[in-house]
């Protein structure tokens, strides 16, 4: 099962997320996702919201933000990257700009958060971009049908958050086990609620393709050892 690092890109600083996705793979991180950060974080809590605020105020240029990811891509061309984009964020870099800046470097994995201009999202699609969709715990039918339809992975939530459960499916491994009856058979990752080793198990025994892991990395950026022993632990949870 893959082990998926969330990278806040350029928080505090872009060269120093460069740095940071070394020690990411260093320690045994599969796939990294890296942001690009929005002025208009909505789906985001507080810690990730600000991050992104204080990393705007620092460098509020996404052309360094492009370039900061071409060189961690090109420092570990044998690591797959995420791409994490809010939809204003993409109108802001300019769609062109931005599904060029996507294939010419192979980043055709998106987590697209927004829903108000289909025509963007459309586009990327046109283009051969993957674009992931989010399912909630409670299995919402909708959600359901957005993923049968969509080209990328699915992005299931792997703990209720306000006791949002479907009594059809009590558990994680229900939830998946009924999106794969329904014909998905591309990558079901797992975030939201993965915190600890018994998280990454239970989404291994679920049979979950790969597990995100966001806040608990971030907070130890600043004892990079400890976070490596941290991150370390929980690949080894993913592959025991």
């Amino acid at each position: 099962m893959k082990l998926i690092c969330y990278l806040s890109n350029g928080y505090p600083t872009i060269e120093s997320s460069i740095a940071m996705a070394e020690n990411y793979i260093q320690a045994g991180c599969d796939i990294i996702e890296v942001d690009f950060p929005s002025s208009d974080p909505y789906l985001e809590g507080e810690y990730i919201a600000n991050r992104m605020k204080e990393a705007l105020e620092a460098c509020n240029d996404y052309s360094k933000y492009m370039d900061g990811i071409i060189k961690i891509k090109s420092n570990h061309p044998d690591t797959k990257f995420i791409l994490l984009s809010y939809e204003n964020t993409i109108l802001e870099i300019g769609v062109d700009r931005f599904i060029k800046f996507c294939v010419d470097n192979d980043l055709m994995d998106l987590i697209y958060v927004g829903s108000h201009n289909e025509e963007v999202k459309s586009r990327l699609i046109e283009n051969g971009i993957k674009i992931s969709c989010y399912v909630q715990f409670h299995m919402d039918e909708k959600e359901i049908k957005s993923a049968l339809l969509s080209n990328g992975f699915v992005y299931m939530q792997a703990k209720p958050t306000t006791n949002n459960i479907n009594p059809q499916f009590p558990t994680l491994k229900h939830c998946i086990e009924h999106l794969k009856k329904l014909g998905i058979k591309r990558e079901i990752y797992c975030g939201v609620g993965i915190y600890a080793p018994e998280d990454i198990q239970m989404a291994k025994d679920a049979r979950a393709d790969g597990v995100f892991v966001g806040s608990t990395v971030l907070k130890l950026h600043d004892d990079v050892p400890k976070m490596k022993e941290t991150i370390a632990l929980l690949k080894k949870t993913c592959n025991d």
